[in-house]
């Protein structure tokens, strides 16, 4: 009986082994969002790093290990998966995805790591325009609402004068439209919104 010759395995590609480093490799990146538990409950939250299979997150509320997880997160849109491990102030989720969305995903990362040293356009400055109704309610997480007004506002964030400035990172209500306290000004806050505003809702008669 002859043996037939057993072949090594072949060697993967250099663009094989390319492509799977792109799909894993972490990048530190700063991002604000949302995520979901499996209860349905939603909190703030914002990235430490990424990967296309991948991200860490600091946030106020832990699930459990093996939680499904929905997250939305600005830059990236929706995406789901399961807590991997729970960490200091937050937790690691392993992401759930396709191959084209991971790819989706590790091409975002790229620009998102190269956008400052190739001196990129940053993705959420957006024109800015004053709505027709700029009265708006301020809701902090400690249930205090405070009256505020619209200056101006974009598709990432708005500009309001208010007697009351909450600290900088805190996360509030802008009427129905979550964000975070990033800068201050004479008479008034900067806040970023959480996700960005849609473009086809974003015109003179939106309301947050």
């Amino acid at each position: 009986m002859i043996e037939a010759a057993v072949r090594p395995a072949p060697k993967p590609s250099r663009e094989a082994r390319a492509a799977d480093l792109r799909r894993h490799q972490r990048v530190k990146v700063s991002l604000l969002g949302r995520y979901m538990l499996a209860d349905r409950r939603e909190f703030p939250c914002q990235t430490v790093d990424m990967s296309p299979g991948g991200v860490r997150l600091t946030c106020a509320a832990l699930g459990e290990i093996e939680e499904r997880v929905v997250l939305y997160l600005e830059h990236i849109g929706r995406i789901e998966g399961t807590i991997a491990r729970l960490l200091p102030g937050g937790f690691a989720v392993r992401l759930s995805a396709t191959l084209r969305k991971r790819d989706k995903i590790a091409s975002q990362l790229t620009w998102l790591a190269n956008r400052d040293s190739l001196g990129l356009p940053e993705g959420r400055t957006h024109e800015r325009l004053t709505p027709h109704v700029t009265g708006v309610v301020l809701r902090l997480e400690s249930g205090r609402e405070v009256a505020a007004r619209i200056i101006d506002i974009s598709m990432s964030g708005v500009a309001l004068t208010t007697a009351t400035a909450p600290p900088l990172g805190t996360s509030l209500m802008v009427g129905r439209t979550p964000g975070r306290v990033v800068r201050y000004f004479e008479g008034g806050i900067g806040v970023h919104f959480m996700l960005p505003i849609s473009p086809d809702l974003f015109h003179e008669g939106l309301t947050l």
